[in-house]
């Protein structure tokens, strides 16, 4: 049976799968959310016995119907290939009684490349699919990790261009360094003054610009999405929670039916809803944790069902998480208002205006499967250090984040379940921030990429070719501009002025 996509903003809105991921936001800014959510086709008998790309197709098939089989396996053999430095893709690590799921084993050592790896595949397939002939501009926000894995997804793909807005001196040296080296003769990097929120709203206010729009068809381009806000990203998400299901099943580490909790850092919400997508195909899922930084929009908005970005935005060594507009949580809303467009719009049209929105009682009700945590900056270094002097196990401060609110989450709650922790970044990636945290004294006032050497005889483990590859690479990407300037800055990219 065919499924077919709605905007979260306009329930007269109904796309195949292929044409809701080349659009990546609907016209009046809503996002595409399928009409329904499958339940895996098969059994755990059965799951258990793939591996990660037989996996990807059994649960990707069900959201992405109008893609051929031929088509669906060829993205994801193109995808999951040698990019990943580990056969399993995402293997799981089990450290003190939890389970790291490691996301990071990708090209550019993030948990981004798990779906920006077939992102560019299932992009220009269902460009071929609905007879497109205008060239497709990836246009993206990032706050570190998401700029890099789209850049590496779709450099020199044939008939796309793409380009990648970050906040200046707010991502890690690793994050930039990959970013502004990044060879493609159709990419290009621009570093905003301004914070993460700030690009993300510059961005979708491109894509819900009309005039622009018209001026890009005349040109022979047209916008797409590579941010969460695209279905493409969500899906391929989903996959990696139905995989580590089954490999604690096959394990013999949960018993067949057996609940687990899933911990998930998260900014923008995409990663946990993914999960909660999952727990809906019938994944036996608990508790979803969402775990905040300083910055913790997102749990206020679990404890008080105030959803309110009206305060300090707060630079934290977590600059993935550093985020106070949630873009995926209008999905959850949407579906916890029971596919209300009307309300989602009322609600989206508050933040907008006023930068807050409350949901209603029934709606809170709806998200009991959630619990909300967060850590401050000395829980993250505390848990990095404690972590690694107990176990040997070395954390990044994104995935720190999530095990010290787990940690907080099981003490206060006395919840024994088994939990997966979503490992979303390598900690080479944020080397300078794990070392002082393992040892402050003796790293005190070093920096720069030395300290990869440094971390990898700490952790005993080789330096990924990520990290490595860019020690010597050339500065390729330069520019930089204001946030009024963005719109112009990406029409002289594009030669529309």
């Amino acid at each position: 049976m065919e499924l077919f996509y709605k905007s979260t903003r306009n329930e007269n809105v109904m796309l195949t799968a292929s044409e809701a991921i080349l659009k990546g936001l609907s016209d009046e800014g809503g996002l595409f959310v399928p009409e329904r959510i499958p339940i895996l086709p098969v059994g755990m008998e059965e799951l258990k016995e793939m591996d990660y790309r037989e996996t990807a197709y059994v649960v990707m098939k069900q959201f992405l119907t109008d893609f051929t089989e031929e088509e669906l396996k060829s993205c994801i053999k193109n995808a999951y290939d040698e990019k990943f430095d580990t056969e399993e893709i995402a293997p799981l690590a089990k450290v003190d009684e939890v389970y790291y799921l490691e996301l990071f084993h990708g090209a550019t050592i993030a948990f981004k490349d798990m779906a920006l790896s077939i992102l560019p595949h299932l992009l220009t397939t269902a460009a071929r699919k609905n007879n497109v002939k205008n060239e497709i501009v990836i246009l993206t926000a990032t706050s570190g990790d998401t700029g890099k894995a789209a850049l590496a997804g779709f450099a020199d793909v044939e008939g796309t261009k793409i380009i990648v807005f970050y906040p200046k001196d707010r991502v890690s040296e690793v994050q930039k360094l990959q970013m502004v080296t990044q060879k493609g003769d159709n990419t290009a990097v621009v570093a905003i003054h301004g914070n993460f929120d700030q690009a993300q709203s510059g961005v979708k206010a491109m894509f819900e610009d009309k005039e622009m729009k018209e001026k890009m068809e005349k040109a022979g381009y047209q916008f797409s999405s590579a941010n969460s806000i695209n279905v493409g990203r969500l899906v391929p998400q989903i996959v990696y929670y139905v995989y580590a299901y089954a490999k604690l099943l096959k394990n013999g580490e949960i018993q067949e039916g057996e609940k687990i909790n899933v911990v998930v850092p998260t900014g923008n919400f995409g990663n946990i809803l993914a999960a909660w997508f999952a727990g809906q195909m019938g994944i036996p899922i608990a508790k979803l944790i969402c775990a905040s930084n300083e910055n913790k929009v997102l749990f206020d908005f679990f404890d008080t069902g105030v959803y309110d970005r009206n305060r300090t935005f707060i630079l934290t060594e977590s600059p993935s998480m550093d985020i106070l507009i949630s873009s995926n949580l209008e999905r959850l809303i949407y579906l916890v208002s029971g596919r209300n467009t009307g309300k989602n719009r009322e609600l989206m049209e508050e933040l907008k205006e006023k930068g807050r929105y409350a949901i209603s009682d029934k709606m809170k009700a709806e998200l009991s499967g959630f619990a909300a945590g967060y850590a401050s900056e000395e829980e993250m270094r505390h848990a990095i250090h404690d972590t690694y002097r107990n176990t040997g196990y070395v954390l990044d401060p994104h995935t720190a984040v999530a095990s010290a609110v787990y940690k907080k989450y099981r003490k206060e709650s006395g919840d024994e379940t088994k939990t997966v922790i979503a490992s979303t970044a390598s900690p080479y990636k944020f080397a300078k921030s794990v070392l002082h945290a393992i040892d402050p004294d003796k790293y005190a006032g070093k920096s720069g990429l030395s300290l990869m050497d440094d971390l990898k005889e700490v952790s005993m483990t080789e330096i990924p070719k990520a990290a490595e590859e860019i020690r010597n690479a050339p500065i390729r990407h330069t520019a930089e501009c204001d946030v009024c300037d963005m719109k112009k800055t990406v029409e002289e990219i594009l030669g529309l002025r």
